[in-house]
């Protein structure tokens, strides 16, 4: 497999990395500040390009950004932490400053596409990632490729309504979580340190976090019977997201056992990818667009 230089752009800090073909593993990792400009932001991934192309022969660069990438034009629309890079012709701009092909895709898509190959849907072909944050957000895998919708917006769950009214994408948050709990306790507690008391017992962490379960169940449970994928993956920003499945998963059989339609649990399953999710995903949006060129 031949090498690729894979970038992770964030709000705040790049990410970037060598996919060694040889090895098959992630090599010479960094990180830089995200420039302010979208001048400095060329100069920043050109530099780390020319870095790798000078020792290592890389065949391309796999990008997650943020913001709605359209793949036809190579153009990043929406909207994000870093204005600039919106509403033009960049990946173009990109593969004229490199002289490499590059392929972009959003972030979450990407976390998706990493637990696709070689995560916790690794030899799945149909499968929903939910990311959840500071926001909730996710991806549609069908076939083995994302699927963007006509609008780019396929896998925004967060803008699901609740039963209550509110979108998911403000109910199933920890940051909603700790504003419920630290509103009615009078206290400044963080989401871990909330969960820690739910599990001593304390009725308040208990109510809140039940709550959040239950937002996330109804979720999970609609999107089942809406798309019927071979599994759920959650993820997102939580270090340890795996102590929420056995929790949401109690609250989905209570639903299942109120609604009694076609009884079928899609398994729910706990991304495996954290800090690499981005690069790795890049890396298998590349491999899916150019396979000629992995070889």
């Amino acid at each position: 497999m031949a090498n690729l230089a894979l970038i992770d752009v964030g709000g705040t800090t790049i990410k970037f990395a060598l996919w060694d073909g040889t090895a098959h593993k992630l090599t010479k990792q960094g990180m830089v500040a995200t420039p302010k400009s979208l001048n400095a932001y060329y100069a920043a991934l050109t530099k780390i390009v020319r870095t790798y192309q000078l020792s290592d022969q890389i065949v391309g660069v796999g990008m997650s950004t943020p913001g709605a990438v359209n793949k036809a034009t190579g153009i990043i629309e929406g909207a994000s932490a870093l204005p600039y890079i919106h509403n033009f012709e960049i990946q173009s701009a990109l593969e004229m400053r490199f002289g490499l092909p590059v392929i972009m895709e959003n972030e979450i898509n990407c976390a998706a596409l990493a637990e696709l190959g070689s995560g916790s849907a690794e030899g799945l072909q149909n499968v929903l990632y939910l990311a959840i944050d500071s926001d909730v957000g996710g991806a549609v895998i069908i076939d083995g490729h994302i699927q963007h919708g006509s609008h780019l917006f396929s896998g925004e769950f967060g803008a699901m309504l609740m039963s209550d009214g509110h979108p998911l994408s403000e109910v199933g948050t920890i940051t909603y979580l700790t504003q419920q709990y630290n509103q009615q306790a009078h206290a400044e507690l963080t989401g871990t340190e909330i969960f820690a008391l739910a599990r001593q017992g304390n009725s308040l962490a208990h109510q809140v976090t039940t709550a959040f379960y239950q937002h996330l169940a109804q979720a999970i449970y609609n999107l089942q019977y809406c798309f019927n994928p071979e599994a759920i993956i959650l993820g997102g920003g939580l270090e340890k997201i795996d102590f929420l499945v056995p929790h949401i998963e109690i609250e989905r059989r209570k639903l299942l056992t109120q609604v009694q339609l076609a009884p079928f649990e899609t398994p729910l399953l706990a991304s495996q990818y954290q800090d690499d999710a981005n690069l790795m995903g890049a890396l298998v949006d590349f491999q899916q667009c150019y396979p000629q060129k992995m070889l």
